[in-house]
């Protein structure tokens, strides 16, 4: 029976017409179903001053945020945790403990829960890919949440040169960060810091800047090869290559080389693999011995030979590299040039004896960089590992391979590395006959999840093409 009264939309308050019995009004009903897919796709201006948004971001608190965030009165159509669950791909539970749990610290986590709801970079404790830099910190950055692990590198350091100062800071950073946290970072020292020196006439410091500009932009080939993106790769070794000629480090220049070879491993090109390291073995003869580094070169050659199917001359070459690094002499390497061990050796050896079917070979000195490679040294590790756990997926043994990658999951979600996603998507692919086994279930259940959360870095590169498989050890 109709008491007489207005009926009124329980979202916005506007009056409703007599025969709706949604309790919303058609806009608010347009919102609601929005809310099924994703977070709404516009916010007045003042969205973002809300006292509880402030608050929360003041306290460095994503879960705060995103419950402040549901809560907020702007929206014309209230936000549910299940809501905001399902945007993100997980359970309700799980934004549970997200919202009154402790703060999140990962930084893969946080930047997918500001891209998902949208939040202003400059609202934010933490930098976004692709973003303006933040001006550089004296001091490490702080707050509620503890201490953020974000690279700042200035131009000043204690050691006598700051450029390897700086070169050795990302170094150290990328085997833990990865290079999707840290390649803008890279390329905005070289803006800022070597270009000014590089063409601003410095006639008695020319050539130490030139291999300074040559050993960092190297690394920033590394680092977009660990995005994904390859011709950004490409691009930046081709031109540390001419910049280390005028730099005079012949190391470095061989160093190079040894890189692009490594690069065109990647993009399933042996021929040019080989005669990229072939080229860096007849420069490394005109420089300072470095048998670390001539071990790299029969190693990037052995890959090569694997890959053409000729398993005599990569074995010959494999066993020679392993002689060379274990009789290597007293020659001081150049500062520029990474290290290559006996764990990067074993890594190489395992991709060439796959390459060429010998799984047992393979497994072996898989096994064997996991005994070498840290927890520090979390990406090579990572490699490692989910090279052991695709060899025993291979083998028929699925239980131990998710064993192995449910690790790789746990003990990777700082890690902004594409080219680890792209290992796990592959073994994810590589599960699925196993899907009736109740332990892959499960696991695939759990990498998806992580696969989700680890999405935003397939924002930073093309897609490669599907053959593509690579890792700096």
């Amino acid at each position: 029976m109709d008491d007489g009264q207005p009926n009124h939309c329980r979202s916005c308050g506007a009056k409703l017409a007599r025969d709706n019995t949604t309790g919303r009004c058609s806009a608010c009903t347009g919102v609601a179903r929005d809310q099924l897919t994703g977070p709404p796709t516009s916010l007045p201006p003042t969205f973002w001053d809300d006292p509880a948004i402030a608050r929360a971001l003041a306290e460095w608190h994503m879960g705060k945020v995103i419950a402040a965030y549901r809560l907020n009165p702007a929206h014309r159509s209230r936000i549910r945790q299940a809501d905001v669950a399902r945007w993100a791909g997980i359970t309700q539970v799980r934004l549970s403990h997200v919202e009154n749990g402790p703060p999140i610290q990962h930084l893969d986590k946080l930047i997918f829960w500001a891209n998902l709801l949208g939040i202003p970079h400059d609202r934010l404790w933490f930098q976004l890919p692709g973003r303006p830099r933040r001006a550089p910190s004296p001091e490490p950055m702080t707050g509620p949440a503890g201490p953020f692990r974000l690279l700042r590198v200035g131009p000043h350091g204690t050691d006598e040169n700051p450029d390897i100062a700086a070169m050795q800071a990302f170094r150290s950073a990328d085997s833990e960060l990865g290079g999707g946290h840290l390649y803008a970072e890279v390329v905005s020292y070289l803006t800022s810091e070597i270009g000014p020196r590089l063409f601003g006439g410095e006639a008695t410091t020319s050539q130490p800047v030139f291999t300074a500009a040559a050993g960092l932009t190297e690394m920033a080939g590394w680092m977009a090869h660990d995005t994904g993106n390859d011709a950004q790769a490409y691009r930046h070794f081709h031109r540390a290559l001419d910049l280390s000629k005028l730099g005079g480090d012949r190391q470095l220049h061989v160093h190079v080389l040894a890189s692009m070879s490594h690069l065109a491993l990647h993009l399933d090109r042996p021929r040019d693999a080989i005669r990229h390291a072939y080229d860096g073995e007849m420069a490394l003869s005109k420089a300072p011995g470095n048998s670390e580094l001539t071990a790299r070169l029969w190693a990037m050659q052995a890959r090569g030979f694997a890959a053409l199917d000729r398993p005599r001359e990569a074995a010959k070459l494999l066993d020679r590299a392993a002689r060379t690094l274990t009789d290597q002499g007293a020659a001081v390497a150049s500062p520029w040039v990474s290290r290559f061990d006996h764990g990067s050796l074993a890594s190489e050896a395992a991709r060439s004896w796959r390459a060429l079917g010998d799984l047992d070979r393979a497994q072996q000195h898989a096994e064997q960089i996991i005994t070498l490679r840290p927890p520090e040294r979390a990406r090579s590790r990572a490699f490692a590992q989910l090279t052991l756990a695709a060899l025993l997926a291979q083998r028929g043994e699925p239980d131990h391979a998710c064993a192995i990658a449910a690790e790789v999951i746990t003990t990777t979600t700082s890690l902004a590395s594409f080219l680890v996603v792209k290992h796990l998507a592959d073994l994810q692919q590589q599960l699925q006959p196993y899907q009736a086994v109740p332990a892959v279930h499960q696991f695939l259940e759990h990498l998806g999840e992580g696969m989700r959360e680890r999405m935003w870095i397939q924002q930073w590169p093309p897609t490669n093409p599907p053959h593509a498989r690579s890792g700096r050890q």
